[in-house]
């Protein structure tokens, strides 16, 4: 899978330092190594037909990641207030190695919800830490990725989260690398109606 990267507060450099590299490396051929034909097969194996490819890139991803070492669904608060059961407010998509990994697919109003989190996982805070990292990656759809894997409207894109980093730049504290994926390159899903519901096919290019 194809992608561009955004680095804000010097990320992208500071994840190239021995500290980080190796598993910075990891994470980005994980990435490239999500093939189309891969995507296709979890796509049209899903249990429930969706509309996008947005749930099916996110299984992949957490297979691949959760194989390499990564922690899915980290908590950052020990405390079990913040921890009711199938509640991920105060949780990671991923953690691991100091960084903090969210997959920010959803709706246009969690964008700074999305961003707060990996600077509320680095930064020291007044309830007891669970998890304590030093940067942060948020991986999302590029405005393209949108159109051609049949993602809602509603989806907060690569190109409207930019707009978020300058208003909010002094809440941002910490470094954050932001992961654009690109359109698939040999499909894209088109809507058709199942009843009273949209689902996405499979169109080959």
């Amino acid at each position: 899978m194809d992608f561009e990267t955004y680095s804000f507060r010097h990320a992208e450099t500071i994840l190239n330092e021995p500290q980080f590299k190796p598993i910075f490396d990891n994470l980005l051929i994980t990435i490239q190594s999500i093939s189309d034909d891969e995507i296709i097969h979890h796509f049209e194996n899903a249990n429930r037909k969706a509309k996008s490819i947005s749930e099916t890139i996110n299984k992949v991803l957490k297979l691949k990641l959760v194989a390499n070492g990564w922690h899915a669904e980290s908590k950052i608060f020990q405390d079990p207030v913040y921890n009711p059961r199938n509640n991920k407010t105060w949780r990671l998509d991923f953690a691991g190695n100091d960084i903090s990994i969210e997959v920010a697919f959803n709706h246009g109003e969690a964008i700074a919800w999305n961003l707060l989190k990996p600077v509320i996982a680095s930064e020291l805070n007044h309830v007891k830490k669970a998890i304590q990292t030093k940067i942060g990656i948020v991986i999302c759809a590029s405005e393209e990725m949108k159109i051609a894997g049949g993602f809602d409207s509603a989806v907060g894109e690569f190109e409207k989260i930019k707009t978020y980093l300058d208003p909010l730049r002094n809440v941002l504290t910490v470094p954050i690398l932001f992961i654009a994926l690109k359109k698939p390159q040999t499909f894209k899903i088109v809507h058709t109606k199942q009843g009273r519901n949209n689902v996405g096919v499979i169109d080959y290019i």
